[in-house]
């Protein structure tokens, strides 16, 4: 055989041998929220303001950095709203309302958007972060909700951490929930045990008490691998009653994930308008059935209206686009990804902004 056939079989033979070009990585995203409501600018003084936005910005940085470094959905979702469940601005852990009772009952779910596999809780008393709890019920138990007192133990039983309940007491909750209360006429009960006392130090800005923000706090993401998730995390509403939980763990009305409809949504406003409406999973099939995330949760913002419901959602698609959709005058959002830096907003008619 000629030294110039061998040459060609030579190459070819390389060819074969040679590994697979590696898949170009998917363009990481992610998106926040903090709540929706009646949030005005004349609602807000400047440093209020200026408070949210940069408490927006620090949830976002932490999801971000575990995505830009090449760490899962879950994973960066998790971390950005433990820095919110912390952040006393938000309604959800430290911060959260106070039921009729006088007690912080906090909910939370997880959905990997992979496989479909979620995690929830409701009426946690002492698990610090709620979404760590509701990660665990998805992949360390064969449920996908949990409740009340048996939630709390498991959670402690998995390892995380456990508080006393006074640890999510803020004065200014406590003041909303004494106005709530007198509003209703109903009776406005002792402090809980461990509270600081109502001349305690408290630096925190002040809304405006009849703000009527639905103060969830949630994320959605798309990782390098292509994986989408959600998930969502809240205190509820204030002085409710008789156990009530909203739509934030009910998997598929405040919160859904699914890569094979191209979509993961958290949501915040009028749980059980939400409920009703199953906002979270009818946003995913208007976008498996070819609607962009933006119309998508356009429409469903625009139904649930239409049966009274208001509020927010956040949703991402597989192309990495974040949109927001709300019927409210305002709602905490924000977003960064790998080709546009972190911006955020407050108010309905602006755009996000560094």
């Amino acid at each position: 055989m000629s030294l110039t056939r061998l040459i060609p079989l030579a190459a070819a033979l390389a060819l074969i041998a040679a590994p697979a070009a590696a898949q170009e990585p998917t363009r990481w995203s992610f998106a926040i929220h903090g709540g929706a409501g009646v949030i005005e600018r004349d609602s807000l003084t400047p440093d209020q303001d200026a408070a949210y936005r940069a408490a927006l910005h620090r949830a976002l940085a932490a999801g971000s950095a575990i995505l830009a470094d090449g760490g899962s959905a879950l994973d960066a979702i998790e971390a950005a709203i433990r820095i919110m469940e912390d952040d006393p601005l938000f309604n959800a852990g430290r911060g959260a309302v106070f039921t009729a009772a006088g007690r912080n009952e906090l909910d939370a779910a997880i959905m990997n958007g992979a496989d479909r596999t979620a995690g929830a809780v409701a009426g946690l008393t002492a698990t610090r972060h709620p979404i760590a709890a509701a990660r665990a019920v998805m992949e360390q138990s064969p449920h996908v909700m949990l409740i009340g007192e048996g939630a709390d133990t498991f959670a402690a039983s998995v390892g995380l951490e456990q508080v006393d309940p006074a640890f999510f007491f803020t004065e200014r909750r406590w003041r909303g929930l004494e106005s709530a209360l007198r509003q209703q006429n109903l009776p406005i009960p002792a402090r809980p045990a461990g509270a600081p006392g109502p001349q305690a130090d408290n630096d925190l800005p002040e809304p405006p008490l009849n703000e009527r923000k639905f103060g969830t706090v949630g994320a959605v993401a798309l990782d390098r691998q292509g994986r989408l998730a959600a998930g969502t995390s809240t205190g509820g509403m204030t002085a409710k009653r008789w156990g009530r939980v909203g739509d934030v763990p009910v998997i598929g009305a405040g919160t859904y994930a699914s890569n094979a409809d191209g979509c993961a949504v958290s949501a915040t406003g009028s749980g059980e308008y939400f409920i009703r409406a199953t906002v979270a999973r009818d946003i995913c099939h208007r976008t498996a059935a070819g609607a962009t995330a933006q119309a998508a949760a356009e429409a469903e913002i625009a139904d649930v209206g239409s049966i009274g419901g208001d509020g927010g959602v956040i949703v991402m698609g597989l192309d990495g686009t974040p949109a927001f959709a709300m019927n409210t005058s305002g709602m905490y959002r924000g977003a960064v990804s790998a080709d546009t830096p972190a911006a955020v907003a407050i108010y309905g008619d602006e755009a996000l902004r560094p």
